[in-house]
């Protein structure tokens, strides 16, 4: 059971602060969307959350089972999909999930053709993804966090480039691949996180 902890978590840029003393507690099966205008800070916040970014002031804490889990290993507790993540193109898409997967467990053993099934790009499966149009990228990219077992899940404005269909199917894998794991969701589209138990609102922590 992972349980992920903020303790007066502050950022601060230069003279202007980001967020602070933000503190929260989440545990497997919680799920948080962080909202607030764009450029508020929620995308630095996830990155602080994911150990990508170190915090101004304040501690966050990962717990596996209450023992401490050290910054350098929380990587392995968890899994990011945001429109800035770069992939690497010029794989093929049946070879990036191949080299993906031998990092990550694949959740409830997936396979790779189901994982192409899913994400309705089987047809493309030894196209490289330098040739993916902006929505199968970030399907792939929504896969990949999903598919990935992993208790915690990072989700920075999840629909970006997908239309109405991409949109369904993105709540469809909400509910089918979301169960038992702490979901965070970054976003200003209530689409994308009306289904989350806790919210909270970035501007309240400056």
């Amino acid at each position: 059971m992972l349980e992920v902890q903020l303790d007066g978590a502050s950022k601060r840029f230069q003279f202007e602060w980001i967020f602070k003393n933000l503190s929260l507690a989440l545990s497997q099966g919680n799920s948080l969307a962080i909202t607030g205008s764009n450029g508020s800070g929620k995308s630095t916040l996830l990155k602080c959350v994911s150990g990508s970014i170190p915090l101004t002031s304040g501690k966050i804490h990962f717990r596996k089972n209450l023992k401490l889990i050290s910054e350098s290993e929380w990587f392995s507790n968890l899994s990011f999909a945001a429109p800035y993540m770069e992939l690497p193109e010029e794989f093929m898409l049946e070879e990036l999930l191949t080299f993906h997967f031998k990092f990550k467990s694949p959740l409830n053993q997936i396979s790779i053709e189901e994982m192409m099934d899913i994400m309705y790009l089987t047809p493309h499966k030894s196209k490289p993804i330098n040739h993916f149009s902006s929505g199968m990228k970030q399907r792939l990219k929504l896969g990949l966090a999903f598919f990935s077992d992993v208790p915690l899940v990072l989700l920075d404005e999840p629909t970006s480039n997908l239309d109405k269909k991409g949109i369904d199917w993105y709540l469809e894998l909400i509910a089918k691949f979301s169960a038992n794991r702490i979901l965070i969701i970054c976003s200003n589209d209530p689409r994308e996180y009306d289904f989350c138990e806790q919210k909270i609102v970035l501007e309240d922590y400056k």
